[in-house]
């Protein structure tokens, strides 16, 4: 079945949309803010440690809490909920989203598929029209200049890059902190033990995965609500308790106070302060599964104020036990209720690695829509919940990494000055796309310097301020950004190469109309399903075919599985179906379209619904007279959209299902008993307990052009005997007079990847009984 689109906010009040706001807003808690919710196990301890000792004063105290208010304050309320969640693309948020709107509302895209049939999606226009956008000169001069347009790329390539990291610091650093509580009950713990348990746990959280967020997901925001209110019941508690006036910290005063006294080493601690809002992004990465009001909602009732109670009861226990700054979250927890606190804090950060691990597959998953990430296997661990996924071995690099960064510092302050910079650094970029949303997409300019001018300060401060952590600990993300922004680019790159070479070496229209409709060799019953990359024209692996081969399918169709830079492509309008040549040479072109965050599940119905749109099509061409007369054209022709959901109703077949156990034995077809057999062998049997053998027919309609009717024929009758799938086995080599850095991109990156990720047939779900290969070297 395919994924429901997420409904955006209705803008008519209703109780009913009321209640499902609430559901979601419920749900959020659990998927959205696991993370930024534990973050006050770590934030006071980073701020004051080390040299920033000699500093811990109760002005110095108030004056952190000041800052952790007003970051909260600025960035998460006033950004994000007030400002960002407005950017959605079709309800999806996140850096993908912003880049994806960006290329609908300007020529940004590198990979040269685009098509003016994409453009009449019903959710491609989105967002503002007019006079400003096509007359900017910024949007001129990114979309003259190609190196501007690849700097834009690797812009987004570099926040995608940092997510991918926070997947490996979120888990290291929450685990780590939440553990760390055995410290404080049981003095005698040593660190090797505290590692070892952290360890256990990771290994266990990760070897969960497979089995799906939906089998656990319904513990999570109960957890997390129960997490919140633990927290704003002990800051409540040490506000009353410890010392009442730390209300008046929330004055900005005490910032300047906190930075007077403070000097450099309170600019150096900015890099403590700013994990108080790590996790942060999710909130607009993740609406795509909710709705923006449900995220605003759980945001300002309830996330904000805990976060502000219990920091402000922290900093209260903290200026009156200022000895207790090693671990000051479980040091202020009262004693009879620490055993409770510290089992749900684990289970918190738990929840909170959760979520970030799958915002990872997630990203992940669109990186390769779109172009920029090796195949992978994606596991759809629920049938009804579009957005979660499992990909192994993007989870057992993960585990990889994440023990490594805990086996290796042991301490969760140098993991957060690694975290913090990952996370300040995906704001920041998402402050810059914003600025060209604001722009280009609301034509708002007026109000984009203003929003670069505050939110870029005041990123820019904190992001200087963990970058002088970059030897304590801050190297780790860099690294590890580097890494993956380098597989995401070779993969860009070589896929945008290769791209070019078929558009350039296309096959000529005119040679293949001077081989007539024979194309030269024996046309033999069945269908040839050629797979290429390309979106118009005839690629030119299909020469290598005609000319070495004695024989060729009677009829062909060039398949074209491309991604939109839209969230997802409605069922209606998934098949583009056109001619290639005219009528006799049954020469077909297909594109099937898919978002970036579409679900591609396999239900093993693929050739029934090419063939229901290509006899739809047909029926189509010969009655609407929009289409131009396939007879004498020498292009491709108009393309149409076919419907796949009303395919059934209105077809120009007759069509009739069973399943293959209720096929008698003496059924004609033209398969081979071996080739059955063959396929036996290699196909699992609840599949082919589950398989529908489709027969088509052609209704007997007098009134039918008997051109319409041959056609339609020869189709079913190609069906009949059997499709093979027919794919290039290509080798991209640069060319010998390439400069040094495109050899080593090409030949060792990008030739690397591509034998190592999945196969494109296997990606493509093509069943290998039925492939035909042919080798072909690309010199780009």
């Amino acid at each position: 079945m395919e994924p429901q689109f997420p409904m955006r906010n209705p803008p008519q009040f209703s109780w009913i949309n009321l209640s499902r706001n609430l559901l979601l807003a419920y749900q959020s808690v659990g998927v959205v803010y696991g993370d930024l919710s534990t973050s006050p196990l770590y934030v006071y301890t980073s701020t004051f440690k080390g040299k920033r000792k000699n500093y811990l004063t109760e002005d110095a105290v108030f004056g952190a809490f000041s800052l952790i208010f007003w970051t909260l304050t600025l960035i998460p309320l006033l950004k994000y909920v007030f400002i960002v969640l407005n950017a959605d693309d079709n309800g999806e948020g996140g850096t993908f989203a912003l880049y994806s709107l960006l290329c609908r509302h300007a020529k940004f895209s590198l990979l040269p598929n685009q098509q003016a049939a994409d453009e009449e999606l019903s959710t491609y226009k989105y967002g503002h029209s007019g006079s400003f956008a096509a007359t900017s000169p910024l949007k001129r001069f990114l979309e003259k200049h190609k190196k501007s347009r690849t700097a834009l790329l690797l812009l987004v390539l570099a926040g995608a890059s940092m997510v991918i990291g926070d997947g490996v610091l979120t888990p290291a650093i929450s685990v780590m902190s939440s553990v760390s509580g055995l410290r404080v009950a049981v003095p005698n713990f040593k660190e090797g033990q505290l590692t070892l348990l952290a360890c256990s746990i990771l290994v266990g959280l990760f070897a969960l995965q497979h089995c799906g967020t939906h089998k656990v997901a319904f513990l999570f925001a109960p957890v997390v609500f129960i997490w919140l209110f633990s927290i704003f019941g002990v800051g409540l508690y040490n506000i009353i308790y410890w010392n009442p006036e730390i209300v008046r910290a929330l004055s900005p005063v005490y910032i300047i106070r906190y930075f007077k006294e403070t000097g450099k080493e309170g600019w150096i601690s900015l890099g403590g302060i700013l994990l108080c809002i790590t996790g942060t992004e999710t909130m607009f990465a993740d609406i795509g599964h909710f709705t923006a009001f449900s995220v605003r909602l759980v945001f300002a009732c309830v996330i904000y104020p805990c976060l502000v109670i219990q920091y402000m009861g922290q900093a209260a226990y903290l200026s009156m036990n200022l000895k207790t700054i090693e671990n000051s979250f479980y040091a202020s927890i009262p004693d009879p209720v620490f055993w409770p606190v510290f089992v749900i804090a684990t289970l918190a950060a738990i929840v909170g690695s959760q979520a970030v691990i799958t915002a990872t597959f997630s990203i992940v998953k669109q990186c390769h829509a779109l172009g920029c990430f090796p195949r992978v296997k994606v596991v759809h661990t629920s049938r009804h919940i579009y957005g979660q996924i499992y990909i192994p071995e993007i989870n057992w690099i993960l585990m990889i990494l994440t023990l490594s960064v805990t086996i290796g510092f042991r301490d969760t302050t140098l993991i957060g000055n690694a975290y913090g910079l990952a996370c300040m650094t995906v704001m920041l970029i998402t402050t810059c796309l914003m600025t060209l949303v604001i722009t280009f997409v609301w034509q708002k300019g007026l109000f984009a310097a203003p929003f670069l001018l505050l939110f870029g300060f005041v990123e820019g401060v904190y992001l200087s301020s963990a970058f002088t952590k970059v030897p304590q600990g801050g190297w780790v993300p860099i690294m590890l950004s580097f890494f993956f922004m380098l597989v995401m680019y070779v993969w860009h790159f070589g896929t945008r190469k290769k791209y070019n070479f078929d558009l350039h070496n296309k096959v000529s229209l005119k040679w293949i109309l001077g081989l007539g409709p024979s194309l030269g060799i024996v046309r033999v019953p069945g269908i040839g399903l050629i797979y290429s990359e390309l979106a118009t024209g005839v690629p030119a692996i299909f020469s290598h075919f005609v000319t070495n081969l004695p024989a060729f399918h009677k009829v062909l169709v060039f398949v074209c599985v491309k991604s939109v830079p839209v969230p997802y492509v409605s069922p209606e309008e998934r098949f583009l179906i056109g001619r290639i040549c005219p009528r006799p040479y049954r020469m077909y072109r297909c594109i099937v379209r898919y978002g970036y965050k579409d679900v591609r599940r396999d239900d093993g119905d693929f050739e029934n619904l090419l063939i229901k749109s290509i006899a739809e099509f047909i029926q189509m061409e010969a009655v609407e007279p929009q289409f131009p007369n396939s007879e004498s054209a020498s292009f491709d022709g108009r393309m149409a959209v076919i419907s796949t959901d009303t395919l059934v109703a209105n077809s120009s077949l007759i069509i009739s299902e069973h399943n293959d156990q209720d096929i008698n034995d003496t059924t004609q077809t033209s398969r081979s008993l071996t080739l059955q057999s063959l396929r036996s062998m290699y196909e699992d049997e609840s599949v082919l307990s589950r398989r529908r053998r489709v027969k088509f027919q052609v209704p007997q309609s007098p009134a039918m052009n008997p051109e319409v009717r041959d056609e339609l024929l020869d189709l079913i009758e190609a069906k009949e005997a059997g499709v093979a799938y027919i794919m290039g086995h290509s080798y991209v080599k640069a060319r010998r007079s390439s400069g040094f850095m495109k050899k080593l991109a090409i030949d060792i990156g990008y030739s690397f990847l591509r034998k190592n990720c999945r196969g494109p047939a296997v990606a493509l779900n093509i069943p290998h009984i039925s492939l035909i290969e042919v080798g072909m070297i690309y010199y780009v």
